[in-house]
């Protein structure tokens, strides 16, 4: 198994404990490509998954180096070790790597989430997922439409297995721990909206990062409830780099947070402002009204069942789908599956002879 990214690890945390399980033999690859401590070491060690077999320390760069890097390391790895198959999760440097090194060495490749498509190539997780699904030898799919995706494209359907989305397992597996957790000191007590931003198209440009901080300042103007903002490093450096501000009356800035606490911080909030594909997931599944800041998104089902809305970049455009969605209260039907995903994965999957 090939990680890389704290989504990666959350959303296949229940596929290792259902290979642990099965006790089919297995081990976990950590790329490093989220590499500090509060990004990645502390999710294995929430999620009680114990310490990755090797870690390849990449961390951040350009695409190029981090692909690069990534695909000496993972074929040195897939040799020494005789690996006959490897499961990749998503859309990351690490997918793309870990499934074109497995492929030019012969080695069987499972891509869990398979079949996800923004129709945005300039998004370079997009061009990830469609060279992996077509790298695959087994493309577990979350979703029935994720299904259609991959057959418009000609992806044979004896290679496709709907099974679900695995990040319903690890919401239904872990937020009974996340309760136990204390968040006031967080939030600052009271109501809140959380915010994530993480994406290269919303914080490597400095216009659009402006344009979104200024929409998270309008969205707490419009609603009467302040943002808490759990910055990822990225979106740190850049506002740092860029020399810009926001009104911490409106928006409270907090270091990055542990897996369990970003869950609490997910059910106690009253809405949900994203360009995280996953957190557009977790926060349908927890009945969590959001509204992404992105053009497009690769989860239409949260649109579909009426739990999402995308508002773009415009500040306008957030503080009124900010207004309009934290009206809601859940009561829209989980379209990512049972919970059961993982099991079906491990059940689909079957060693190289």
């Amino acid at each position: 198994m090939v990680l890389g990214t704290r989504p990666e690890i959350i959303k296949m945390s229940p596929v290792v404990r259902a290979l642990a399980k099965a006790g089919a033999p297995f081990f976990v690859l950590h790329t490093g490509q989220h590499y500090t401590f509060e990004m990645d070491r502390v999710f294995f060690e929430n999620l009680g998954l114990g310490e990755p077999a090797y870690n390849l320390h990449v961390g951040s760069g350009s695409h190029a180096e981090e692909t690069a890097k990534m695909l000496l390391g993972i074929a040195d790895v897939l040799v020494k070790r005789k690996v006959t198959g490897i499961l990749v999760e998503g859309d990351t440097n690490t997918v793309l790597a870990g499934a074109l090194a497995a492929s030019k060495l012969g080695v069987r490749v499972g891509h869990v989430e398979a079949g996800l498509r923004s129709g945005d190539r300039t998004m370079p997780e997009e061009l990830n997922r469609i060279v992996t699904d077509h790298l695959s030898d087994v493309l577990f799919a979350p979703t029935p439409s994720a299904r259609e995706n991959l057959l418009r494209e000609a992806v044979p359907d004896s290679k496709i297995v709907v099974t679900g989305n695995t990040v319903v397992d690890a919401v239904m597996q872990n937020i009974k721990l996340a309760a136990r957790v204390d968040v006031g000191e967080l939030t600052g007590g009271g109501e809140y909206m959380l915010a994530t931003l993480h994406r290269q198209e919303n914080v490597d440009s400095t216009q659009r990062l402006r344009r979104l901080l200024r929409g998270l300042q309008m969205a707490a103007e419009a609603t009467g409830l302040p943002v808490v903002w759990p910055a990822h490093p990225r979106a740190k450096k850049a506002v740092r780099r860029q020399g810009l501000r926001v009104d911490p009356r409106l928006v409270r800035v907090i270091p990055p947070v542990d897996y369990l606490h970003f869950l609490r911080l997910e059910k106690e909030a009253s809405l949900v402002l994203t360009d995280s594909g996953g957190v557009q997931e977790e926060a349908c599944i927890l009945e969590v009204p959001c509204v992404t800041l992105r053009d497009n998104t690769e989860r239409p089902e949260t649109i579909e069942v009426g739990a999402n809305e995308l508002a773009g970049a415009e500040p306008g455009s957030i503080a009124s789908g900010a207004k309009r969605m934290i009206k809601k209260h859940g009561g829209w039907k989980n379209p990512f599956g049972d919970g059961r995903a993982a099991e079906r994965i491990v059940r689909a999957w079957r060693p190289a002879p």
